[in-house]
């Protein structure tokens, strides 16, 4: 046993002299329009209630990078945020917003390293009243950080198309650079 314990304190130094990435801590939500998971906290005003978890911890919705799963793309299947993936036209809090620019702020608890920040929005034709698929979603904007570490706040403008009324989800993906992970958040809204 002793020896065991010895060899894992060896490796952790070596880990660290050799600069070997570690599971990031980074975490992050969007405040602004306000994220589903956000308006279920005391600071989003509690527009959004039965949140499951991201009542206290919206910037805990962590999973593998491309973690679509149909049904789950609010929580990305990360247990106890099953909640935020209830969806019918009347279930959440709906910000309004207008079709061209918007910025999309994020706030983050732990910044780190960013490979890019993905904009998705559901295409003309999506259900409202089914569970939200992949499918239901098209990229509309890409922003590639570098693998720079960013402030703890971040702005960026999307483009909302035109085409695009009534209520709609926004989901935001925020892709670390040095590790598998990705943080997810979904924006309900509807576009004047």
């Amino acid at each position: 046993m002793e020896k065991l314990k010895r060899l894992l304190a060896v490796s952790v130094v070596c880990i660290s002299m050799f600069g070997f990435t570690l599971p990031a801590f980074a975490h992050g939500y969007v405040t602004s329009p306000g994220s589903r998971a956000y308006l279920g906290t005391a600071a989003g005003g509690n527009l959004n209630q039965n949140v499951g978890r991201a009542q206290w911890e919206p910037q805990s919705i962590e999973a593998k990078k491309g973690t679509f799963i149909e049904g789950k793309i609010a929580s990305a299947g990360v247990s106890g945020f099953e909640p935020l993936d209830d969806q019918s036209i009347n279930r959440w809090h709906k910000n309004r917003i207008s079709s061209g620019a918007l910025t999309i702020s994020w706030y983050l608890t732990a910044p780190h390293r960013t490979s890019t920040w993905d904009y998705y929005i559901t295409k003309p034709n999506w259900n409202p009243n089914k569970p939200l698929k992949f499918t239901d979603f098209e990229l509309i904007k890409q922003i590639d950080d570098h693998g720079k570490i960013p402030s703890k706040v971040v702005n960026q403008q999307i483009t909302i198309p035109k085409d695009r009324k009534g209520d709609n989800v926004i989901l935001a993906v925020w892709n670390i650079s040095d590790t598998v992970n990705a943080f997810y958040q979904v924006v309900d809204v509807t576009i004047q």
